[in-house]
């Protein structure tokens, strides 16, 4: 049996640095097959998880292009995560070997510390400066890729209110 305890912190470590980073450098961990959840919201596939990890799917109503942005620090309306920059802060790693072939279930907690978007109009944000940190959960379900490494089964994603 393979070192599922350290496999899984290996991953969890290189998961949340890519997701800080470069979100879109994330589609090379999901196959065609993967799910994810988030917060509810599932979509399969790597196009339609790297679409709701990193783009702006949901254009304005009116079918007009978004205004222009000014700053770094604008988030649109639309976009489908509610922050751009993020560091995850994991405090507790859980893991057990899930199937025969392999599989590994990854339970991780911790903080996602954000700046939290100001609507200032309609279509302008601004980011506080100030950080608020938010609890979340997230479970990963990973499987060999057949070629020595492992690849995103099955994603949720919570955030812990209250």
């Amino acid at each position: 049996m393979a070192d599922y305890s350290g496999i899984a912190q290996q991953f969890t470590e290189f998961y949340y640095t890519t997701f800080d980073e470069n979100r879109s450098n994330l589609a090379a961990l999901y196959r065609d097959h993967s799910m994810l959840t988030f917060e509810s919201a599932s979509v399969q596939g790597t196009s339609a998880i790297v679409e709701k990890l990193v783009v702006c799917n949901n254009p304005p109503r009116s079918g007009k292009p978004a205004p222009p942005m000014h700053t770094p620090n604008e988030i649109p309306p639309w976009q489908d995560l509610p922050f751009r920059k993020v560091k995850h802060q994991v405090q507790t790693l859980d893991a057990q070997p899930s199937s025969g072939e392999g599989g590994i279930i990854v339970m991780v907690t911790g903080a996602l510390v954000v700046r939290t978007p100001v609507l200032l109009s309609a279509y302008a944000f601004r980011v506080d400066e100030e950080e608020r940190p938010m609890n979340y959960t997230q479970v990963f379900q990973l499987l060999p890729d057949g070629a020595g490494s492992y690849f995103v089964f099955n994603d949720m994603f919570k955030l812990i209110y209250g």
